[in-house]
């Protein structure tokens, strides 16, 4: 679970430091750079994972794709960032697996990890040229300081019991900074990178930062760094949903394995093993269509005639497809719903797998979505990122969901201390002006007490969310009065909102 990350000279986020809870809205105009910072969240999950040049090369940019790895740095005109920095805090498992199925249990589950990046011309890709690593770290939180550090509303005595542990421990990842100098400094010392064991036992293997193609954490394994690969395994879950109509369409093979991809692949195979599942977990003792029930009611919030969903096995083509039946019962295939309800399905199986886990990041749920269903869509995100009331477990999984949106009926909908307000502005940073992405947030929130030295967000700012109200968005049904207070309960914007009208 990413609970800060602060990131400068990556696309245009200059100078950014946003905290994370279980469920954030990032809202702002198109073009602002919303987007980037999910690209910035992807970039880090893909640098666990692959080269450094391959994970810049998967960066989107206007086309879909970088063409060029100067584009991922900051960009004043026609002068480019140096470098690129990113810091995340984050909340890991305590276990995982590494590639080898070997166990790793962590020695602490409160960590940061810090990554210092640079260009660099290569002869061998003069067009593209490369990425350097000037540092690497990942160091412990102390537990001591999770007040300080989680400000998030949640409970002490179950949720924050239940996922930190563990003891002081010495950096698993360090780098010897050799006089702080860039690579343009041809008689620079070069940095050294150093993997350090769980316990800080034995001497820590040394690397020289600039011949790296990869980054050390993309690298380690259960045997020697068990902490350092839970928090690999946990950066390579950070991913964007792109859920594609087309592929939540395609039924699977009975060999298909279960999981849902990034676009949405693999739901028929994935819903199909998680009803099998129960049934073997539960035996006797619960419905044979727990499953299928648990998701049809979820449907019925989105749409009215809906009486079951279920997955076809077609023994002959050796075929699973998913189905909804109607009240008449008709049975209506994947392929006949539409891009919606595909989506919204989705995401229900998502929100009833425990095996998935991670950090989400979601643009724009609302497309496709009848204003009258928004309250529909967005508590199941608030459900599908974990309860921070209960203890994490089987039916609470350390989950997190990140979404963005310019849709006034979503902000107007969300919990005021999920909302983050992203908007361009100017700054002075060594002596140059610089335009970049910053976000806000809303004032007497816990955001606002974590950071109080930054200025909230205008209210002004908020008027054109404001002013398209829906009835159906004041349905009780959606907005319970134990939840989380809305962005348009608040009284002074309410009260700000009326003037507004009165002046128009």
């Amino acid at each position: 679970m990413l609970t800060r990350l602060k990131v400068t000279g990556f696309k245009n986020l200059v100078d950014v430091d946003v905290r994370f809870g279980p469920f954030t809205c990032i809202a702002g105009a198109n073009g602002v750079g919303k987007s980037n910072l999910f690209d910035a969240i992807r970039f880090l999950s893909a640098l666990s994972n692959d080269t450094l040049l391959n994970a810049a090369l998967s960066v989107r940019d206007a086309k879909g794709k970088t063409s060029d790895i100067r584009n991922i740095f900051h960009r004043s005109g026609d002068n480019f960032s140096k470098t690129m920095t990113f810091e995340a805090e984050m909340i890991i498992p305590k276990e995982g697996i590494d590639d080898l199925g070997q166990t790793a249990k962590a020695s602490i589950t409160f960590v940061r990890y810090a990554l210092k990046l640079a260009y660099r011309t290569d002869e061998n890709l003069s067009s593209l040229g490369s990425l350097e690593i000037i540092e690497e770290k990942l160091e412990r939180v102390n537990l001591g300081d999770a007040p300080n550090c989680l400000k998030f509303p949640h409970k002490v005595s179950s949720w924050r019991k239940s996922v930190l542990e563990g003891r002081r421990t010495a950096p698993f990842i360090s780098t010897e900074d050799k006089n702080g100098k860039g690579p343009e400094d041809k008689n620079e010392k070069k940095n050294i990178i150093e993997l350090h064991q769980d316990g800080g036992g034995g001497r820590p293997k040394k690397i020289l930062a600039d011949k790296l193609p990869r980054t050390v954490l993309s690298t380690v394994n259960a045997t020697e760094s068990p902490t350092a690969l839970i928090v690999r395994k946990e950066i390579q879950s950070w991913r964007l949903l792109q859920l594609e109509p087309s592929a939540l369409r395609e039924p699977d093979d009975f060999t298909t394995p279960p999981g849902m991809g990034a676009n949405g692949s693999h739901l028929p195979a994935t819903l199909y093993a998680l009803s099998k599942s129960h049934q073997m977990k539960h035996q006797n003792n619960a419905p044979k269509t727990w499953v299928y029930d648990q998701i049809t009611h979820r449907l019925s919030e989105l749409i009215d005639d809906v009486y079951s969903v279920t997955i076809d096995r077609d023994e002959k083509r050796q075929l699973l497809t998913l189905n909804i039946m109607d009240s008449l019962q008709t049975i209506h295939p994947a392929r006949s719903l539409s891009d919606g309800t595909l989506r919204f399905l989705a995401l229900a199986v998502l929100q009833a797998d425990p095996k998935s886990t991670g950090l989400i990041c979601l643009e724009e749920p609302e497309n496709g979505i009848h204003p009258d269903r928004i309250p529909a869509i967005l508590e199941l995100l608030k459900d599908i990122a974990t309860d921070a009331n209960e203890s994490v477990g089987p039916d609470n999984p350390l989950r997190q969901v990140i979404i963005n949106t310019h849709s006034p009926s979503v902000v107007k909908l969300v919990p005021e201390g999920s909302l983050l307000v992203a908007e361009l502005k100017e700054v002075i940073k060594n002596r140059n002006r610089l335009k970049g992405c910053f976000f806000s947030w809303l004032p007497d929130t816990w955001r606002s007490e974590a950071e109080p030295k930054i200025h909230p967000v205008p209210l002004g700012r908020l008027l054109s969310y404001l002013d398209t109200a829906h009835a159906s968005l004041d349905d009780a049904a959606f907005a319970p009065e134990q939840q989380a207070r809305r962005v348009i309960d608040r009284p002074d914007l309410k009260q700000m909102q009326l003037g507004f009208e009165e002046q128009c």
